[in-house]
């Protein structure tokens, strides 16, 4: 049912940075006024609002209030982080379709290097439910969790550090095209390996940049995104849950090498119609190095235990026939929980990806977050 019912029709950003000097509201209020103005709408025109946070950014009521909204028909807030970057556009969909709103923006803002940092949001320093079990054991914050996870995939399945690396060195070659990327520099194998770890085996550069900034998107229906002044990217299909483990902390994940891709994948697939083999590209959720690799394989584009040979094939750089991340990703564009992973799909639909454009870019994948749950979506031009 949700095929091309509904469609993207605006993109906006701030500028990223290490230090915004504002607030969440004002990165918000930024973020969604561009989406707004690149659709060629005013704030009259919009009638639902839409974010997720940790509890790390602006409400929609305040948001709305300074875009000068003077009546939204439908809002939301989804406690989440990375999963909702496209959770968010398929709530949004779904308020569409079902007559609640007309026509919704969706925005992600924070201050995530100067103000309230990833590791920050959770109950670190205190060991009170789950935590009183992990923190003699030092499971401090995510990248813990996530070094296990990497380290899990490399016994079981033969997977090396330099596969990790690989990942790094093709998503760096996308970021030299990209504008918004903190690095410009090409990145060796020999720089790569020579990194500090954080938590082994992920080193520095295996983890995504944290930053200051907002995205937001505008959908409506695919009726009304006729009018609008960008050429429509459609919603193809899509799908968000988790697997067994879910939990704050994942201690009941029954299997570490099974990603929430492994439960959502089959069921993005069955919503779109589609498969991997149809995808011009795919923006993968990249916090860590780790789950890109991960992804691949439970998204089907090719088989468990095979997506460290299929990244250092070359498939996904530049020039590949599996182009991935092609704004370099979270590792070099910054972490924004992924919003900006969906925006990076739009404008590779779009056409305006500039030298980092894939050509005949007509259909993509897009995911987001890398535990035991998390979201997808297929979208098309």
């Amino acid at each position: 049912m949700l095929r091309d019912k509904c469609a993207i029709v605006g993109l906006g950003y701030t500028p990223f940075s290490s230090n915004s000097g504002v607030t969440t509201e004002m990165l918000a209020v930024q973020a969604c006024h561009n989406a707004m103005a690149d659709a060629g709408l005013k704030p009259g025109d919009v009638d639902g609002l839409l974010t997720y946070h940790l509890g790390d950014s602006a409400p929609v009521q305040v948001v709305a209030s300074s875009l000068g909204i003077r009546e939204l028909r439908w809002y939301n807030e989804i406690a989440q982080g990375g999963p909702g970057n496209c959770a968010v556009i398929l709530e949004a969909a779904m308020a569409v379709m079902a007559g609640l709103a007309e026509t919704v923006v969706c925005y992600r803002a924070m201050n995530g290097r100067s103000g309230k940092r990833a590791g920050e949001l959770g109950a670190v320093g205190k060991a009170v439910g789950e935590m009183q079990f992990l923190m003699p054991y030092g499971i401090l914050g995510v990248p813990v969790w996530y070094s296990m996870w990497a380290r899990h995939h490399m016994a079981t399945y033969g997977t090396t550090k330099e596969h990790y690396g690989q990942v790094a060195i093709a998503q760096r070659q996308w970021a030299l095209n990209n504008e918004r990327s903190f690095n410009h520099e090409p990145l060796t194998m020999e720089e790569y390996l020579a990194t500090p770890l954080i938590s082994d085996p992920l080193s520095r550069l295996d983890c995504c940049r944290e930053i200051d900034g907002g995205c937001a998107i505008v959908v409506t229906s695919a009726e009304r995104a006729k009018d609008m002044h960008q050429t429509p990217v459609y919603i193809r299909g899509g799908a968000y849950g988790m697997g067994p483990g879910g939990g704050r902390n994942y201690e009941k994940w029954e299997d570490y090498s099974r990603l929430y891709s492994h439960y959502v994948g089959p069921r993005v697939w069955d919503s779109a119609g589609l498969g991997p083999s149809d995808m011009n590209f795919a923006q993968i959720y990249d916090a860590y190095s780790f789950i890109v690799i991960n992804q691949l394989e439970d998204f089907g584009f090719c088989a468990k235990g095979e997506g460290g040979p299929l990244i250092a094939s070359g498939v996904t750089a530049p020039g590949g026939a599996l182009p991935v991340n092609t704004g370099g990703g979270m590792l070099n564009e910054g972490y924004l929980n992924g919003l900006n992973v969906v925006a990076e799909a739009v404008t590779q639909l779009r056409g305006q990806a500039g030298e980092r454009q894939v050509a005949g870019a007509e259909v993509g994948l897009v995911s987001g977050f890398g535990g035991p749950q998390g979201s997808a979506m297929v979208l098309r031009k």
